[in-house]
């Protein structure tokens, strides 16, 4: 599948470009690019989550097997989800 990319200009604090340059200098991301798209990937999947945890929270019907899942998902640091 043929990926299209858009290339898009981001102002970011000199803090955070010196963090992403470092990863990129220690050889724990390919590009400046690789690393913000790495952190939008995962701010996605905490957003679809943090979803799916209301969607659970608010149906009302027994479910025990979904509730252990949604308590040991809640426990886990979002780190570990990459």
């Amino acid at each position: 599948m043929l990926r299209v990319s858009t290339q898009i200009a981001v102002r970011l604090p000199e803090e955070l470009v010196e963090f992403v340059d470092q990863l990129v200098s220690e050889g724990r991301a390919a590009s400046r690019a690789a690393v913000v798209t790495r952190a939008l990937h995962r701010e996605l999947r905490r957003e679809v989550a943090a979803h799916d945890a209301a969607i659970l929270a608010a149906d009302s019907s027994p479910d025990d097997d979904m509730d252990a899942l949604a308590e040991h998902t809640a426990r886990l640091p979002l780190d570990d989800l990459d």
